[in-house]
């Protein structure tokens, strides 16, 4: 009757939190259930930080590799011939028309030999429209030097990357020298030479384009004998993220032997890369979970070791071992989810200030994380998604719950008679 009167009911939860609050004579136990706290805290912490800076490198690098290129491309088929001009526009304007696309432009790119006495470099020629939506919005926030007006037709004028002018020593106002493979009717090789004026220097912090890409007018580049084969759309959409599903909106309306192509197919390897590297980091940094958990198996066995003599009254009192049980349950959950939801809270508030805390910690100990000289992001972006917060906060709710579940059963299996007989 007494194990059941209403101030000690539950008796699990009230026993549990007890021997929470305590303080006991023992240090060692103690100590480890701060460490066990403190471990669960920093290991969720930790990991809700570093995958929301990875979240926000990989957000970067998308922005970055999108800046002059599109959220999709329309282009022949390996081994189709390629559309009239004519046809591209009337095929433009069909896409144009579908919801979810911002933007149609044609472009005409051509591989070429930049140049500039005595130095030569390999570049992608993209000839463009400067008065096409969707095209030039990128291209002008790039530029750093120089108009994007001034690619107009006729005017063998061009606009490269900063790291083409920093090697050909090019500034605006130079002449750059192109020199285009193309064949003759007759099938042999007959390179042309073209002057073009710089017009301008773009710079997006990404070597495959600072360092491969220059800009000319599209009438240009088609004068200069670029095959027809490097013609297609750039279509921009309202969402990037949602490019696959507009690029299949688009895919009936292409005539046979076209094809679309959206950013995630084009630069899968990149972000395949960066999914690999969240995981493994994520296994990585959970590990500190698992040791904090283990830390909680040790402190409730020397729990239960030590109130050997509680438990053998309790059940000598009438309480199931299912009752005892949940005493030592409610200990181990008690510590670890408040490890997790400290760690949590931590976690979310270190995320959101990443680009505060980074900078004073740089002017504070003197040093340079992301040291321009090596790197082309110099700052560390954060991109908190909760979606990574919640599956992280279960697994480590999930560990530590587990971890409490030997301690509790040995607690309940702890015969009466034995644990009186010694003490």
């Amino acid at each position: 009757m007494w194990l059941n009167s209403r101030v000690f009911h539950p008796l699990a939860l009230f026993v549990g939190l007890r021997y929470v609050r305590a303080r006991t004579h023992k240090f060692f136990v103690s100590f480890i259930t701060w460490v066990s706290l403190a471990g669960v805290c920093v290991g969720v912490a930790a990991l809700i930080v570093i995958l929301s800076v990875m979240n926000g490198f990989q957000g970067e690098l998308r922005e970055r590799l999108l800046a002059l290129s599109a959220h999709a491309r329309v282009v022949a088929a390996q081994g189709a011939a390629a559309p009239a001009a004519a046809e591209w526009s009337a095929l433009a304007a069909r896409i144009r028309a579908v919801p979810g696309v911002v933007g149609v432009a044609p472009y005409l790119e051509a591989q070429a030999l930049a140049v500039h006495t005595p130095d030569m470099l390999p570049v992608t020629l993209r000839g463009i429209e400067p008065a096409a939506e969707g095209t030039v919005t990128e291209v002008v926030r790039a530029m750093r030097q120089g108009r994007l007006s001034e690619l107009t037709p006729g005017s063998d004028r061009a606009i490269v990357g900063d790291l083409v002018a920093q090697q050909l020593g090019l500034s605006v106002g130079d002449t750059l020298t192109l020199l285009l493979p193309t064949l003759a009717p007759d099938g042999t090789p007959a390179p042309k030479l073209r002057d073009l004026k710089i017009a301008g220097v773009f710079s997006i912090g990404l070597q495959e384009s600072d360092g491969t890409l220059a800009f000319a007018n599209l009438e240009d580049v088609r004068s200069l004998g670029a095959a027809p084969s490097g013609m297609g759309l750039h279509v921009r959409f309202s969402d990037v993220l949602a490019a696959p599903a507009f690029s299949a909106r688009i895919r009936p309306l292409l005539p046979r032997g076209l094809e679309i192509i959206d950013w995630t197919v084009d630069q899968a390897s990149y972000f395949r890369a960066i999914r690999i590297e969240k995981t493994m980091m994520s296994l990585i940094l959970m590990l500190i979970v698992a040791v904090a958990a283990f830390n909680i198996v040790a402190m409730l066995v020397m729990v239960v070791t030590d109130k050997r003599t509680d438990i053998a009254i309790l059940r000598t009192l009438g309480a199931p071992p299912r009752q005892v049980m949940g005493v030592f349950l409610t200990q181990g959950l008690t510590i670890g989810w408040l490890g997790v939801a400290l760690g949590v809270g931590l976690g979310v508030l270190l995320a959101r200030n990443v680009e505060t805390i980074v900078p004073w910690l740089q002017s504070t100990f003197g040093f340079q994380i992301m040291d321009a000289d090596v790197y082309y992001i110099t700052t560390i972006p954060s991109e908190l998604e909760w979606g990574n917060v919640i599956w992280i906060a279960i697994a480590a709710l999930v560990l530590t719950g587990a971890s409490t579940l030997y301690p509790a059963v040995r607690a309940a299996r702890t015969p009466p008679a034995d644990a009186l007989r010694y003490e």
